[in-house]
């Protein structure tokens, strides 16, 4: 699962052109002053890349009936699941982000964790319209953790490298994703 991750606070670690896109776009919007850096929570508004472009978009889905948020959804079910289908089949996205968060609970204590790999990385996610909100919403794919992180929890966000993240953009309905476990091109987070 993938409850919160962060985007820097500052231009650096590759996230000034992200910056800089975002400002041009929304330069007389009132969502700009909405945009979140730092550590992101569920609702937030971030960017977020639905093409070759970044756009703001805000973390969830309603929930059933309206109640609460959906903020992750199984790869593995996404394209079955109704509230999933469409946005799998034609709504995907791409959340960049430094790292991600996870806590490993012992009993009543938790431990969080920052896992990421050093650099900017892209989860994979599904993004949709609503009547109820200005702009996009998503969520984060999800995954069986890598092995080296499993012991935290097990699941992680679906990372994209290279080539997969063109392919995820741009999904063709022939496209076939492996979503077993080692069928992802992913980075062994640590």
């Amino acid at each position: 699962m993938c409850g919160r991750y962060y985007i820097p606070d500052d231009d650096d670690d590759g996230f000034q052109i992200i910056y800089e896109q975002i400002q041009r776009l929304y330069e007389n919007s009132p969502l700009l002053a909405e945009m979140k850096r730092g550590e992101i929570f569920p609702t937030n508004i971030v960017p977020v890349y639905a093409g070759t472009v970044p756009t703001l978009m805000r973390w969830g889905f309603p929930g059933f009936k309206g109640k609460g948020q959906i903020i992750n959804a199984r790869i593995e079910t996404t394209s079955a699941k109704p509230i999933f289908r469409k946005a799998y089949a034609s709504q995907r996205c791409l959340i960049p982000a430094s790292n991600y968060f996870e806590w490993l609970k012992d009993g009543a204590q938790k431990q969080k964790y920052s896992i990421g790999l050093g650099k900017p990385f892209y989860m994979a996610g599904l993004y949709k319209e609503s009547t109820a909100s200005p702009i996009p919403l998503f969520v984060i794919l999800t995954r069986q953790a890598a092995p080296g992180i499993e012991f935290i929890h097990d699941r992680m966000p679906v990372i994209l490298t290279g080539d997969l993240r063109k392919r995820w953009i741009n999904y063709d309905m022939g496209d076939v994703f492996d979503t077993s476990p080692d069928g992802l091109d992913y980075y062994a987070c640590s």
